[in-house]
């Protein structure tokens, strides 16, 4: 997740962004044809991200609601192939972009930087293409992660209340429960996650499927175009959020980063003696 955010960042801010906002600093770039080779390696990093993220809700899903199945499937092997096939499918999903973008940028701040092919924006593959680009992503794992963290915050719920039960704790007093207490962080971590990545890709997917209906001829409601650069901004804000959230929030990294600030003090205190 980290490495695939990381890359977004990259493709998306640093190679994209910038050069559109100090359009004159890189007007160079205009006789490169290379766009078309960065919008697929952006896209396809956009995806991965993505799905990373619903590979993660998936872990946790059966991690936490589906014992028998845990000891085979959450292993490193599993991990890695997951990874690798997600990482596959992204890059061939995206590799049609080459050929219906041009290698020229247009430093345009839209969905599709690069120049477009004559009459292939008009046509009706191209608007088959976006539509189902935007289903698979963000849509479809909309709703995938809303499925997986309903069923898994149900299924601690349930075992919540059936081990309050077996425990018997009818005097009252307050029991420490270090099980239950996982539970519930468990439930807060994936319902920041998954409601993060939901409300911050919202806003571009609103935009972006608005903006196609608009050149089909459906001009019945308008958006400024301050609700896309909005957009553009939370999408990439996304694309930190989810990776800091998850590693803050694990004993094992706050304890390790804890070391790695104390050998750094430790060092210096002793260098300046």
């Amino acid at each position: 997740m980290a490495k695939a955010d990381l890359l977004v960042v990259f493709f998306d801010l640093i190679l994209r962004q910038i050069p559109i906002v100090y359009s004159e600093q890189f007007y160079f770039l205009q006789s490169i044809p290379v766009c078309n080779i960065h919008a697929v390696l952006l896209y396809a990093a956009t995806d991965c991200s993505v799905w990373f993220t619903v590979a993660f809700t998936f872990d946790r899903f059966v991690a936490i609601c589906c014992q028998k199945l845990k000891s085979k499937y959450c292993s490193k092997k599993t991990a890695a192939v997951v990874l690798g096939t997600v990482t596959v499918l992204s890059c061939l999903k995206n590799i049609f972009w080459y050929f219906m973008l041009t290698g020229l940028y247009w430093f345009g701040n839209e969905p599709w930087f690069c120049s477009v092919k004559i009459h292939v924006e008009d046509s009706p593959v191209w608007t088959t293409i976006e539509f189902l680009h935007h289903i698979l992503t963000p849509c479809v794992p909309f709703v995938l992660i809303l499925l997986l963290n309903v069923f898994t915050i149900r299924h601690i719920l349930v075992t919540s209340r059936a081990r309050r039960r077996l425990r018997g704790n009818n005097s009252g007093e307050s029991c420490k429960d270090p099980e239950m207490e996982s539970r519930q962080k468990s439930i807060i971590l994936l319902f920041v996650i998954s409601s993060n990545f939901i409300l911050l890709w919202s806003l571009i997917m609103v935009f972006s499927i608005w903006r196609r209906m608009f050149r089909l001829g459906y001009t019945s409601i308008f958006l400024h175009y301050f609700v896309q650069e909005l957009g553009f901004m939370l999408q990439l804000l996304s694309c930190c959020t989810n990776t800091c959230i998850y590693a803050v929030t694990q004993k094992k990294f706050r304890e390790q980063l804890q070391n790695v600030l104390k050998c750094h003090f430790t060092v210096t205190g002793q260098y300046i003696q």
